[in-house]
C-alpha cells in the first residue's frame, strides 16, 4: 500500500530491532519442514542414555520416552482404531505419561487437545464439544468428571492413569492410600471403550513407522486460547507452527549445545506456553527435565538446589512467590542461568529481586496461544529494558495497527499490536473468529492479538493493557497493568490485579484486589495502599476501590483472570457518585 500509512509499515519491516539482537542470534533461523516428533527422534539419536524426565526420582532416559512413546502410538492405532487426524484430548499434569501420550499421538498424525485437569466436567464437555474428540487420557481420580462428560459427547474411548505409575516404591504407595477413595471402580474398567494406560504399554510392540504428514498444513494441537476474557477458542497449530517456535526459542538463548541443560518443567504442559518453552523447547536441546505435577514453589526451589536446575520458566505470579518465600534465602539458587517470564506483564520489583535471588537472568517475553506462543522476548546479555515485551524474535514480524481497521499506526502511536509469522496459527476452528484475527496488508498476514502496546525508535515493543481490560474514567484511559505496577513496588503487596467497575457518572472506577505478603496483615489497611499509589500515579489513574484478597482468580498457567473479577462486581450493581471517595 502507498501512501503514509504503506511508509508506516515499512517502519516496521525493515525490522529495526534486529541491531540489538544479541550477538550470535541470527534475524531468521532455518526451520525444517518435519513433523514435531522429530524433536524426540533426533534427541534420542544423539543421547540415547541421557535422562530426559526426573519425576519424584523416578527417570526415563530418551530411549525409553521414545520406545513409550511407540507402543502407546501402535496402541492408539491398533487398539482404539486412531487414524491420522483424529483428537485426543489430554486431561493430565505434568507428568511422564503426558510426554508419552504427547509424541506417541503425533506419531500417528493424531492431533492432541489438552486440557486443565482442574477443568469441572461442563468445561470438558464444552471443550469435547468443540475438538471432537474421539480419545481422552486422563488421570483416574477425574473419572467421575469424564464418565459425566461422555454421556454427553460423542467420546468414544478413555484410557485412565495415577500418577503412582510413575512413582518411585514409597511414594507410590503413599499416593495409592491417599487417592484410594477417588481411584474408579472396578465396573468402569469393564465398560466399553476404557483402558488402562499402563496395560496398553504392556501389550504393545513399538510403532515401526510414524505416519507421514505435511508439518505445513497438517495439525498437530488444537489449544484452547486462555479463556482470559471469557470463553476460549480452538486454535489450529501445525507441526511447523509449533517446530518453529522451537527453533526460534533456542535461537534466542544462542547456548548451541546440546545435552546438558536441566529444565524445571513446572508450566503445565497443558498449556501452550509449557507445553513450548519447558517440554518441546527442553527435549529438542536433549535437556533433562524435571517434572512438577504442579507449579509448588516449595517442590520448585528444593529441585533447583538438588538438580543444579539452570533453565526455569514460569509467570510473573511464580517467580513473585519464589522471591517472597519466607525460606527462599536457605536454599542455593544460583545454578539458575536463563529465565524467561511470559503469559503477563512481570512487574519491575519482582524482575529486580529474582535476579538478586539467584544470580540468573530473568527477562519478560510475550506471547499468545494463537502464535505458539513466544513472539517477544528481551535479549539475554544484550540491551533489556524492563517493562518492555523487547523485540520480535528470529522470523518474527510485528507491527502496531488500529483496533477498527486494517491501518499499521506509526511507531510511538498507541495501536493493537499484530503479529506474521511461522509461529503463527492456521486459524481457530470457527471461520467467523478468522475473519476477526486476520487481515491481510503489505503482503503479509497479520494476526491481532487483542493486546494494546506501541513499539519505541529502538523497536523494542510494550505491551499497555488488554483491548478489553481498557478502564474508561472520567474519558481518561487507565491500563491496569500501570496501576498494578505501583501496587508492586509497595513491599506488602504480593499479588494484585485491577477492573473497572461500572459507574453510572463516570464510567467505570479503578477498583484494586490485593494480597498482601504473609506477616503484613494488620499492618497496612486498603487507604495505606491507596495513597501509597498517589506516589506513582496521576489522579484519574489511582484505584478508587480496594479490595483485600488471600488469592487472585487464576487461569491453569497462572494468569490472573481479570474478567472473573469483573464479573463478581457486576453482580453487585453498577455504583453511583456517592461511592467515590
Amino acid at each position: 500500500m502507498k501512501g503514509e500509512n504503506g511508509g508506516n509499515l515499512s517502519l516496521y519491516t525493515s525490522r529495526p530491532w534486529l541491531k540489538f539482537y544479541d550477538p550470535g542470534v541470527p534475524s531468521d533461523v532455518e526451520i525444517p519442514e518435519e513433523p514435531l516428533y522429530w524433536i524426540l527422534e533426533n534427541s534420542t539419536k544423539d543421547f540415547p542414555d541421557r535422562d530426559a524426565l526426573v519425576f519424584y526420582g523416578s527417570k526415563l532416559t530418551y530411549s525409553e520416552l521414545l520406545e513409550s512413546a511407540k507402543r502407546f502410538a501402535r496402541a492408539l492405532t491398533d487398539k482404539l482404531g486412531i487414524n491420522k487426524g483424529d483428537v485426543i484430548s489430554m486431561i493430565l499434569p505434568n507428568a511422564p505419561q503426558f510426554a508419552i501420550a504427547y509424541y506417541g499421538a503425533l506419531m500417528v498424525g493424531a492431533v492432541v487437545s489438552p486440557m486443565s485437569p482442574l477443568y469441572t466436567a461442563w468445561e470438558i464437555e464444552r471443550n469435547l464439544k468443540i475438538n471432537g474428540a474421539r480419545v481422552v487420557i486422563a488421570l483416574d481420580i477425574l473419572h467421575e468428571r469424564i464418565e459425566k462428560a461422555r454421556a454427553e459427547t460423542g467420546l468414544e474411548s478413555v484410557i485412565y492413569t495415577g500418577i503412582d505409575e510413575y512413582l518411585p516404591g514409597l511414594l507410590a504407595f503413599l499416593y495409592k492410600l491417599k487417592e484410594r477413595k477417588n481411584k474408579p471402580p472396578k465396573t468402569v474398567y469393564s465398560s466399553k471403550g476404557v483402558y488402562r494406560f499402563a496395560e496398553l504399554l504392556r501389550s504393545s510392540s513399538p510403532l515401526r513407522e510414524p505416519e507421514s504428514v505435511d508439518p505445513k498444513e497438517d495439525i498437530a494441537a488444537l489449544m484452547f486460547t486462555g479463556g482470559t476474557t471469557g470463553l476460549p477458542k480452538a486454535a489450529k497449530l501445525s507441526h511447523y507452527n509449533l517446530l518453529s517456535n522451537v527453533i526460534q526459542v533456542d535461537a534466542w538463548y544462542k547456548r548451541g549445545v546440546k545435552g546438558v541443560d536441566t529444565y524445571i518443567g513446572a508450566l503445565p504442559w497443558f498449556h501452550i506456553y509449557g507445553q513450548t518453552v519447558a517440554l518441546n523447547a527442553a527435549l529438542y536441546k536433549a535437556a533433562t527435565i524435571i517434572v512438577l505435577p504442579r507449579p509448588d514453589v516449595d517442590e520448585i526451589i528444593k529441585a533447583i538446589q538438588k538438580y543444579k536446575a539452570n533453565i526455569f520458566h514460569g509467570v510473573p505470579t511464580l517467580y513473585a512467590m519464589v522471591t517472597s518465600h519466607q525460606k527462599v534465602s536457605s536454599f542455593d539458587l544460583s545454578s539458575v542461568e536463563v529465565c524467561i517470564s511470559g503469559a503477563g506483564p512481570l512487574p519491575r520489583a519482582v524482575h529486580e529481586k529474582f535476579e538478586k535471588l539467584t544470580g540468573g537472568k530473568l527477562r519478560e517475553g510475550y506471547g499468545l496461544t494463537e502464535t505458539s506462543p513466544v513472539t517477544h522476548v528481551n535479549p539475554i546479555n544484550g540491551k533489556y529494558k524492563i517493562g518492555s515485551i523487547g523485540p520480535p524474535i528470529s522470523n518474527t514480524y510485528a507491527a502496531v495497527a488500529d483496533v477498527g481497521e486494517a491501518r499499521i499506526l506509526k511507531p510511538g502511536e498507541t495501536g493493537e499490536l499484530v503479529i506474521s509469522g511461522p509461529q503463527v496459527m492456521l486459524g481457530y476452528t470457527l471461520e467467523e473468529e478468522n475473519e476477526q484475527a486476520f487481515f491481510e496488508h503489505g503482503g503479509y498476514r497479520w494476526l491481532r492479538t487483542g493486546d494494546i502496546g506501541y513499539m519505541d525508535d529502538e523497536g523494542y515493543f510494550y505491551v499497555v493493557d488488554r483491548k478489553k481490560d481498557m478502564i474508561k474514567y472520567k474519558g481518561y484511559s487507565v491500563y491496569p497493568r500501570e496501576v498494578e505496577e505501583a501496587l508492586f513496588v509497595h513491599d506488602c503487596v504480593a499479588d494484585a490485579a485491577v477492573i473497572g467497575v461500572p459507574h453510572v457518572e463516570y464510567g467505570e472506577l479503578v477498583k484494586a484486589f490485593v494480597v498482601l505478603r504473609r506477616g503484613c496483615e494488620g499492618k497496612v489497611n486498603e487507604q495505606d495502599i491507596i495513597d501509597h499509589c498517589k506516589k506513582y500515579l496521576v489522579p484519574y489513574a489511582v484505584p478508587k476501590m480496594l479490595e483485600f484478597r488471600d488469592q487472585l482468580p487464576k487461569s491453569g498457567v497462572g494468569k490472573t483472570l481479570r474478567y472473573k473479577l469483573r464479573e463478581e462486581e457486576i453482580g453487585k450493581g453498577e455504583q453511583g457518585s456517592s461511592d467515590v471517595t
